[in-house]
């Protein structure tokens, strides 16, 4: 692990100047401070607006540089987002070699390891978008391992305890910034090899624990970790290998009966929930038996979900207090869209955005076949504000649906930019990124942190 240079001081004396120079901490969960925001819930108690176009309820409009796929958080007045910028072309150099069995393995689709790569981390403004600092994490690094063509270099949603930015690039390391923009330490865990595909797995917040946890599944799964850091220091809490291959999915913290926080870790050949403060195991099950990519949800009373849409489709309905199977599903699950959970169901979406509802306890459908309006496909993860879901198209379709026993479409709303990312919503205000802006929608005053 490497620290800047002002780590000299000691550690409790550089919080102390971070604090001073950052003011207050900023409440994690008022804001979005990770990947599907607060505790991973994707949910927003603030309505947020119905109808909006690109000339209509954009209260800004930012321009973002280079390429990528996270998505944006946000921590008090700051907007947070990690990006990577593809430079010269390197003679010789490539991809790490696949291999799938014996057989070498070249995706058709894959591309990028034989450029030279900056990755970013930018904090704008939340009230006008402008941007407040920028910092160039890594410059003219080599990478690992291709991305699909699709994909980038800067998929992983950076995470916030309030004080401090946490920013993960896979072989490109870990990195903790304060909220000036000043690093506060790197932990470098060497090449990640994805099959070609990239680094999508986001770092996740433990609070209570004062931890950051990463889990880093790579193909064959030689090398698969996932680990705990103190999010203050960058110090090893605990380390545990897995043999899962490749995956892609963001694990989730939760509280289990009897008191524990688990992390609970998706794969393909075992599911596995590790204590959060110790990395012991609690349980063990079987896995997805599919690409772990969609992100597990929970429903808050004892059940989580953990699903898969590639090769199969598999929807496993878990006790957190054992792992147990409560029901499971087949049908309605996408490859990359997480599902997400709100009174009491589970709702699915497909490649192609058809909506499938089912009841959480019981896994009877409460509908399916729920058709957008504007056909597309779909990358971006649902999100909840107030009482209404939002689903964003890769064509930059949100469209807005009412939750309940009957599928309705209560709103599209277009922009003309495709979008992969999925929305951020604080105080009525939607963060959406785009492929090259990104756009904070909502009235004038939800940026100011009141109420709409």
């Amino acid at each position: 692990m490497t620290r800047s240079p002002d780590r000299a001081l000691g550690i409790g004396i550089l919080v102390s100047l971070c604090l001073a120079t950052a003011g207050a901490a900023q409440d994690p969960a008022a804001g979005w401070p990770q990947w599907r925001g607060p505790d991973g819930r994707a949910r927003a108690e603030s309505d947020a607006p119905l109808r909006w176009s690109v000339d209509e309820n954009v209260v800004w409009k930012a321009s973002v540089e280079g390429r990528g796929h996270s998505s944006p958080i946000v921590v008090g007045d700051l907007v947070f987002l990690t990006s990577a910028i593809s430079g010269e072309k390197v003679p010789g150099h490539g991809a790490v070699i696949h291999f799938i069995g014996s057989e070498e393995f070249l995706h058709p689709d894959s591309l990028g390891a034989d450029q030279r790569l900056d990755v970013l981390l930018l904090a704008l403004d939340r009230h006008d978008g402008s941007v407040r600092w920028r910092r160039v994490v890594r410059a003219g690094a080599l990478p690992y391992d291709n991305r699909h063509r699709i994909s980038s270099y800067a998929n992983p949603t950076p995470a916030s305890d309030g004080e401090r930015i946490i920013a993960w690039f896979g072989t490109q390391g870990l990195h903790a910034f304060d909220l000036d923009g000043d690093l506060l330490w790197s932990e470098d865990f060497g090449g990640v090899g994805t099959l070609g595909m990239g680094v999508a797995t986001s770092p996740v917040l433990a609070t209570a624990a004062g931890l950051v946890v990463v889990q880093n599944d790579v193909e064959g799964g030689d090398g698969s970790f996932i680990a705990a850091l103190d999010i203050a220091t960058g110090a090893i809490r605990w380390r545990v290998d897995r043999s899962q291959p490749a995956g892609w999915a963001t694990p989730i913290v939760l509280g289990a009966p009897g008191g524990d926080s688990l992390v609970v870790a998706m794969g393909v050949d075992e599911i596995v929930a590790y204590r959060t403060e110790t990395g012991e195991e609690r349980w063990r099950v079987e896995g997805l038996r599919g690409n772990a990519a969609p992100s597990p949800v929970a429903s808050g009373d004892g059940l989580v979900f953990a699903v898969t849409g590639y090769p199969r489709k598999n929807i496993l309905a878990l006790d957190l207090e054992d792992g147990s199977l409560r029901w499971d599903y087949r049908k309605g699950q996408g490859y990359v869209p997480s599902p997400i959970f709100h009174r009491g169901a589970l709702y699915l979406v497909s490649d192609g955005g058809i909506l499938t509802a089912l009841d959480g306890k019981t896994g009877e459908v409460i509908y399916e076949g729920g058709r957008m309006p504007l056909p597309s496909r779909f990358f971006s993860s649902p999100v909840v504000a107030g009482e209404r879901i939002y689903l964003t198209s890769e064509d930059g379709d949100t469209h807005v649906i009412r939750p309940g026993p009957q599928f309705e479409v209560l709103a599209t709303n277009s922009l003309d930019e495709p979008v992969m990312a999925s929305p951020a919503v604080v105080d009525g205000t939607i963060y959406l990124r785009g492929a090259e802006h990104l756009y904070a929608i909502g009235g004038p005053a939800a940026t100011t942190g009141s109420q709409p």
